[in-house]
């Protein structure tokens, strides 16, 4: 697998193939937004975010979409104490997933089957997990609830594993008190997520490692960069 490069915000713009890199971090969040609307018309249960954004939906006078966007930034507010620095990757991400979303729902329409039903859910994981991929494997800053998440382990101390758990359970018992539409789907989402995320990620990173071919600028941007950063290039996911 491509590694994940280390990056401040202005190293995540100054890296290599910057146009390239914000191309295909458009496509993954509008996929993503997409990915949401798919899996919220099944009416078979949201992955622990949504069924919260779901939950307040229920009870604000804001679109699904909207919730979305408004979640996010409250999130990022929370980077403030851990010291986590945005990039354009994160920004974002809080807003063009929600408004796809929003446009997706409008868009699509619940299945009168079942089988249907359950083709939608199953191509919204799947679709969720290839878009996770693009706009991860961008290198321009994780989305704000990611962002959280590495946060909370690195001023904790505690593995990811456990924070990553606590988050999820935290904001999925808070959904399903607000109404939020837990079922099925919520536990597959659970179970699948990570190797379907897995297998895509790989295939969707922009490398930032040198090139065979000296003319195509990365070997100029690493002699600039690397020395002020040995360690860089790391696996981050």
């Amino acid at each position: 697998m491509n590694q994940l490069a280390n990056l401040t915000p202005t190293q995540q713009l100054r890296a290599p193939r910057l146009g390239f890199r914000l191309a295909q971090l458009t496509v993954g969040l509008v996929l993503y937004g997409v990915s949401l609307g798919m899996m919220v018309e099944s009416h078979l249960g949201l992955d622990p975010w949504d069924v919260l954004h779901d939950g307040l939906a229920r009870r604000l006078p804001l679109t699904f979409g909207s919730v979305v966007i408004v979640t996010g930034a409250l999130v990022l507010l929370l980077w403030r104490p851990l010291r986590q620095m945005p990039g354009l990757g994160t920004v974002a991400n809080v807003l063009v997933i929600g408004v796809a979303s929003d446009l997706a729902l409008l868009a699509l329409e619940q299945p009168s089957s079942l089988g249907g039903r359950w083709s939608l859910l199953l191509g919204g994981l799947v679709l969720n997990a290839v878009a996770g991929g693009l706009y991860i494997g961008a290198q321009l800053g994780p989305g704000p609830r990611d962002g959280l998440m590495t946060g909370l382990v690195r001023r904790t101390g505690w593995s990811v594993r456990v924070v990553r758990t606590a988050i999820e359970l935290t904001v999925l018992a808070a959904g399903f008190l607000l109404g939020g539409a837990v079922g099925f789907g919520t536990v597959l989402y659970a179970l699948a997520i990570g190797p379907l995320l897995q297998l895509f990620l790989p295939l969707f990173v922009v490398p930032l490692t040198p090139q065979r071919r000296a003319r195509d600028g990365y070997g100029e941007w690493l002699a600039a960069y690397r020395p002020t950063c040995p360690d860089a290039f790391v696996r981050s996911w």
